[in-house]
């Protein structure tokens, strides 16, 4: 009896945990935008290692293509990658603010086909730009520890 209880009780957490997740993805890449989502982060390093993590998590992660790094003006870029309808490509910016610190602009454009061309969608909330700044910093800790 008791073994059953807990069965009902896990299949309507499970409901519960399916129903929340089917309502929460129907507004997911639905938000039309003019221009792509930018976040920021600091980190303590120098702007060539920075820029060596970026383009490693870029490459890693599958986020564009031709990851291609910018000595003098201090960005990574990336060529769309294309999957079905949607296409996606990334840049970073690096600026040093002062002796310690510098300052990375993220920005990660998704965009989907429909009738009248390609359209900017917001893919990406602001949890998921975190994530991928904790990735950089432990990329940026890997090629701070890599002997050249």
């Amino acid at each position: 009896m008791v073994k059953y209880i807990f069965l009902s009780i896990r299949l309507i957490i499970v409901f519960v945990i399916i129903v929340n997740l089917v309502s929460c993805g129907a507004v997911i890449g639905r938000v039309v935008i003019s221009k792509p989502d930018e976040y920021s982060h600091l980190y303590e390093a120098n702007e060539k290692i920075i820029l060596k993590a970026i383009a490693r998590v870029f490459k890693e992660k599958n986020i564009g293509s031709n990851v291609t790094i910018d000595q003098k003006n201090h960005r990574v870029d990336s060529d769309y990658v294309v999957s079905g309808d949607w296409r996606t490509k990334a840049s970073a910016r690096v600026q040093r603010l002062n002796w310690k610190e510098c300052e990375v602009v993220l920005a990660v454009t998704t965009e989907k086909k429909t009738e009248t061309g390609w359209e900017i969608r917001r893919l990406l909330q602001k949890e998921q730009y975190d994530s991928f700044f904790s990735v950089i910093d432990l990329k940026i800790y890997e090629e701070m520890s890599r002997i050249e």
